[in-house]
């Protein structure tokens, strides 16, 4: 009857589709509730939209562009004050955080959890979305309408094929794991590599936080090739397997230049303080043969110096 419905009034505040997400999300994160949101930069605005002016923003220093850009130029036009901070300095950190702010999960206490779904939980490079996860009824009932209020949403159909590809999560993060680990050791040992940063190997520094945390790393992998920037436009020209592409966490092996590419607005004295050069290339290794992957980056580093000879 008039003013009284089955759940759902229009597709903008709610459908079944959504739900049926939200609900299997929440279930993943052990969490009370979930929502859905256009893509994971909406997920940051909406939360954002808690904050009032003179409130402050603490946000690691390597953060995605998009992220770092967002809170320069956006929201300290509205008298919100971001502090980046190397979070991998327990100190610096610490001296950061206001005595009422939390981090971590939610199982640590952390208020919400936030995720770019766009990236591994959907993982087949068909859908933009992000989703966050929180414990309290309150704070799920400001989100939802600010989610109304904003129009940060998604279709039925995008809701659909992330119900569909969590089915497969489990087993697409098995295999990230280990073609990312193949190819992490396989750059570590390669002299045409001058430095691989990947938490599953053991000369990275935060190795054993990693190994405490994490029931394994998935295939975004960092590295710097020996040389300069012609080295690694060579090198990124003569990939075949790899996709010269900004994304991550699809099935299919992406490769990009960070200071040309996802961070190109961050400022140069930020990319210069943070190590991104322009010999810096992340790999986003994805679920095909371990073999051909190999070989690729193999052939690609050998066409980038050629004068070196067999890596193997």
């Amino acid at each position: 009857s008039p003013g009284q419905h089955l759940g759902f009034e229009y597709s903008h505040t709610g459908n079944p589709t959504r739900k049926c997400l939200e609900k299997g999300v929440a279930a993943l994160d052990g969490a009370k509730c979930s929502l859905a949101f256009a893509w994971g930069l909406a997920v940051t605005l909406i939360i954002t939209h808690l904050l009032k002016a003179g409130d402050q923003i603490i946000c690691m220093d390597d953060v995605y562009g998009g992220t770092s850009r967002y809170f320069r130029k956006v929201t300290a036009e509205f008298g919100l004050e971001t502090s980046f901070v190397d979070c991998t300095k327990t100190k610096l950190l610490e001296a950061a955080i206001t005595p009422e702010t939390k981090q971590g999960p939610l199982a640590l206490g952390a208020d919400i959890c936030m995720y770019s779904a766009t990236k591994y939980m959907n993982g087949h490079s068909d859908v933009v979305m992000g989703l966050v996860s929180i414990n309290s009824e309150d704070l799920h009932n400001r989100l939802h309408f600010l989610q109304k209020a904003l129009g940060a949403v998604l279709s039925p159909m995008d809701c659909y094929l992330c119900n569909r590809h969590l089915k497969t999560l489990q087993i697409r993060m098995k295999k990230n794991f280990k073609n990312g680990m193949a190819v992490a050791q396989f750059l570590e040992s390669n002299p045409q590599v001058e430095k691989v940063i990947y938490p599953g190997l053991p000369s990275h520094p935060q190795h054993e936080v990693a190994k405490r945390q994490c029931t394994g790393c998935p295939g975004m992998i960092t590295f710097i090739i020996k040389g300069t920037l012609p080295h690694a436009e060579t090198f990124l020209k003569n990939l075949k397997l790899f996709t010269l592409a900004e994304s991550l966490g699809g099935y299919e092996s992406l490769v990009e230049f960070l200071a040309i590419m996802t961070h190109a607005s961050v400022p140069k004295n930020d990319r210069d303080i943070l190590g991104i050069s322009d010999t810096l290339i992340r790999l986003s290794v994805g679920l095909e043969d371990e073999k051909d992957l190999l070989e690729d980056l193999d052939q690609a580093l050998k066409a980038a110096h050629p004068s070196r000879g067999n890596c193997n």
